[in-house]
């Protein structure tokens, strides 16, 4: 997966663009400013947005090609990231030490996906919030019609309501729905696509 994500990442173009998802950017302007932490974060879209509007920002990703460009980004817009590379059981992120959460298009593999959302939950404080957007196990069908909406072809990494539920039980929800949304994020998310949406507060 790591050679996969380097060679997306290596282009100079931005693979998902410079602009910060559409549902994430939406929830986090409901948020104080605050420690955010921004799994498998790529090329930095997101976590440069957060910084933009005075949050402190931690990411990870297991591409160092990602963390190139997200610094390009940080650098062209006057902002600093956080931003180490490995794998999250062997990072030193403190159990409840972030006001926030931000999981835009995690799609972890099968083997670690329960794993690696049960670490994650732990990283959050009480009270503190997670924003969450990925593609649906019906995206597979958009997909079939459509290749360019992007996302996985492996159903085991894709997403239900029910497995939100699962990851973040002791949670006040905000929102939980499945819909069907029209991507347009640089040159992997583009079309009809079916995204699971979460946000929620920890109890």
């Amino acid at each position: 997966m790591k050679d996969f994500w380097d060679n997306r990442y290596n282009n100079k173009e931005f693979a998902y663009g410079e602009k910060p998802n559409l549902y994430f950017k939406k929830q986090l302007e409901k948020l104080e400013p605050g420690k955010i932490l921004f799994p498998a974060e790529g090329e930095g879209r997101n976590a440069v947005y957060a910084a933009k509007l005075g949050h402190e920002v931690s990411a990870f990703d297991i591409s160092e090609s990602g963390k190139t460009k997200a610094e390009i980004l940080a650098n062209s817009n006057n902002v600093k990231l956080n931003y180490t590379i490995g794998e999250l059981p062997n990072l030193n992120y403190k159990n409840e030490a972030f006001d926030a959460i931000v999981c835009i298009y995690t799609h972890f593999p099968a083997n670690i996906k329960n794993d690696y959302f049960n670490l994650i939950e732990k990283k959050l404080k009480k009270g503190g919030f997670i924003i969450f957007e990925g593609f649906s196990k019906n995206n597979l069908k958009l997909k079939e019609a459509d290749p360019d909406v992007g996302g996985p072809s492996n159903i085991e990494v894709l997403f239900s309501i029910e497995e939100i539920n699962t990851y973040f039980k002791n949670y006040e929800i905000i929102e939980l729905k499945e819909e069907i949304i029209l991507l347009n994020e640089g040159l992997y998310h583009k079309g009809k696509g079916s995204v699971v949406r979460f946000f929620g507060r920890k109890k």
